[in-house]
């Protein structure tokens, strides 16, 4: 068994103190991930690591040697017990790193704990110790453990990959229990909140026992969701039994919560139902390269379209079927994700299969020219996924079939491999589904929304009501008006007016964006001025409107749109 020893005295400054001993092999190699599974970017974790020393089991200190950017080796310690010694900063407030301080103590293993090459199949115990000003925290994981003394726990994990994947909390937490289908949950918020437990505990047990039904069992037989309640971070990342959350604190229930909720409530319970998805479709069925994590460099796939995308889809129409929200909040949620989509002028540059292989060089390094060069994996792939599960049930099956279809061959040791879904949909239908897969994954052509939702009793109908001035997306601040996108379509852009160009006069006159738009819609011709990093550039053009594509939903058959949404 490898052992971790976790310290928490140098939290004001941010720091963990970890021991690990172990029987070393010949020459050990200890090494460190370098992203986290579920996001997809070279984290470079090793950066936080400091002062790593080695001790044989007499206290003699070893030379250790760093070989790489994460990883150490140590030599001649065949069978020897050695103590390996570090200090981890932990000052990342994201569900993937490491943060300490006086109000939580929260780790991901993958960016705290060093593994041992060769060895990271062994059994894994972590001690965790508090310091006494603090051994009033309460702690949170889906791992197992256990508490004998007051301040000081215990964790265990069968081997290295189920420990990084399992993180923990120790905080002063609101929390509670309950049981979905048989299965004991526990949801515990962490920082300072208002919540409205009992409401969130008669939603958050819908979902769950919505997608316990949907798949007809779940791959774990105990849940933890953590989640921490800050004024404006949000974001969520998936484990095998838990999640870790972060969350605007407005955005969880109130005391007067309404009946239906909230806009705010629908997009927490919204990240909750994705990430509490993400149990099935990408912890326990997954692409077959991430069976076992390659953690030292980028793991490509062109099929997170089907891990994203799909559970994108679902995550609003389980808040639906569950019946935490109406019909009609469910309507709007899927227009604002068709909006999205129709305003994303890159998604005829770029596929949702190559959306999917770029994560790691593109979806978390979003810049000016993001929207305009590329798609999205989780935005275009929700439609694909509604685009694939009409396309099925007007074959007599649906995409409900498909999934349940994966998690029984996951059950088996079958993953997911670029030829899965052409396999699966003809298995089925009976059908070749070869030619259209092709064009909703592989193609950039619009996706066939307008023929395929009214054979489902809704109608659509695309509006072009919102317009952006000259083809601009604004900001207004002190020092004019910031350019944060030139739509390459737009007269802005092709008059030469750039993303990130400051606007300072139009015509003479201070700039704003209401008389911006004003003269775009008389389509004036018209003198900007403009800041580009200190120097001052004019520019003339012909004012004009860029349309922004919105849709309009209307429920034209309600036995029709009940045989899909249901």
């Amino acid at each position: 068994m490898l052992h971790y020893q976790i310290e928490f005295d140098d939290y004001r400054q941010h720091l963990i103190h970890v021991s690990l001993r172990f029987l070393a092999d010949p020459t050990q190699v200890l090494w460190l991930p370098s992203w986290i599974p579920g996001s997809y970017l070279i984290r470079e974790f090793a950066k936080h690591i400091e002062s790593v020393r080695a001790f044989d089991e007499d206290g003699r200190q070893l030379n250790i040697d760093k070989i790489s950017k994460n990883q150490w080796r140590l030599f001649n310690t065949d069978h020897e017990l050695i103590t390996v010694e570090y200090d981890v900063y932990a000052y990342d407030l994201s569900v993937r790193g490491a943060y300490v301080d006086q109000t939580r103590l929260y780790v991901n293993p993958a960016c705290v704990c060093l593994a041992l090459q060769d060895q990271e199949h062994k059994p894994v115990e972590v001690e965790v110790f508090l310091p006494t000003e603090l051994k009033h925290f309460d702690l949170a994981t889906g791992l197992e453990h256990k508490s004998l003394v007051k301040g000081r726990h215990t964790l265990y994990a069968k081997d290295y990959m189920q420990l990084i994947d399992s993180p923990f909390e120790l905080a002063e937490q609101t929390r509670f229990n309950f049981t979905a289908q048989g299965i004991e949950h526990e949801f515990v918020v962490s920082g300072q909140h208002q919540m409205n437990a009992t409401r969130m505990q008669q939603d958050i047990e819908k979902i769950c026992a919505a997608e316990i039904e949907l798949f007809g069992s779940a791959p774990f037989d105990r849940y933890v969701f953590m989640t921490m309640a800050t004024q404006n971070s949000y974001g969520g990342l998936e484990h095998p039994n838990s999640t870790s959350l972060l969350t605007p604190r407005d955005d969880l229930p109130k005391y007067n919560e309404g009946n239906e909720p909230s806009a705010a409530y629908q997009r927490f319970l919204g990240l909750c139902s994705h990430e509490y998805f993400h149990a099935w479709l990408v912890k326990f069925i997954r692409p077959e390269n991430f069976v076992n994590y390659e953690l030292k460099q980028e793991s490509y796939t062109s099929l997170l379209w089907i891990f994203e995308g799909i559970t994108s889809y679902y995550d609003d129409l389980i808040l639906y079927r569950s019946g935490v929200i109406s019909q009609a909040s469910y309507l709007n949620l899927l227009k604002a994700q068709i909006d999205r989509y129709l305003q994303n002028p890159g998604r005829f540059i770029q596929s949702v299969a190559e959306s999917s292989f770029d994560a790691w060089i593109k979806f978390y390094r979003q810049d000016e020219n993001s929207n305009q060069a590329g798609t999205s994996y989780y935005n275009k792939g929700a439609l694909v996924a509604l685009c694939l599960d009409l396309g099925l049930r007007s074959h007599g099956s649906s995409l409900d079939d498909l999934l349940r279809l994966l998690y029984n061959r996951a059950q088996q040791g079958i993953q997911v491999n670029e030829r899965t879904m052409y396999e699966l949909c003809k298995e089925l239908t009976g059908q070749d589904w070869g030619d259209r897969l092709n064009f909703l994954i592989n193609h950039t052509d619009e996706l066939p929304l307008e023929q395929v939702l009214p054979e489902f009793g809704l109608g659509y109908q695309l509006k072009q009501d919102k317009a952006l001035a000259l083809g601009l997306k604004l900001q207004q601040k002190a020092d004019g008006l910031h350019v944060v996108q030139a739509r390459r379509e737009g007269v802005a852009a092709q008059a030469g007016i750039s993303a990130l160009d400051v606007i300072v006069a139009v015509d003479g006159l201070k700039a704003t964006e209401a008389a911006l738009l004003c003269i775009a819609k008389q389509k004036q011709n018209c003198q900007v001025h403009v800041f580009r990093r200190d120097e001052l550039l004019s520019f003339e053009l012909q004012a004009a409107e860029t349309p922004l594509a919105e849709v309009e939903l209307k429920v034209l058959d309600q036995d029709k749109l009940a045989s899909w949404l249901n």
